[in-house]
């Protein structure tokens, strides 16, 4: 298959293999909800990034890696993010 981005990278069916194949692994669509909706890879998660204007609510265990990636994001230019915490001071079911 070509792969528009260069040698040496994953094709999206490689990756879709690897995420099969080892624990851990993420996919993640980053088009907007409604084409997500449309249809995505079946495992995916999405996460827009086409709109800097949308409020993101980062969680972890603790605090530590979503305050990270809360400054990382406002350094690409999302306008309203924010770190929550950690998730053991979440007080609900937990979906699994």
């Amino acid at each position: 298959m070509f792969n528009l981005f260069g040698r040496g990278r994953k094709t999206l069916m490689e990756a879709v293999q690897e995420a099969k194949e080892q624990p851990g692994t993420r996919l993640v669509d980053v088009r907007s909800p409604e084409e997500y909706r449309g249809g995505h890879v079946p495992g995916a998660i999405n996460l827009p990034l086409g709109d800097k204007t949308a409020q993101l609510y980062l969680y972890c265990a603790s605090g530590a890696r979503s305050g990270m990636a809360a400054g990382m994001l406002r350094r690409m230019g999302y306008e309203h993010c924010a770190n929550v915490g950690g998730i053991g001071s979440y007080r609900g079911p937990l979906a699994y």
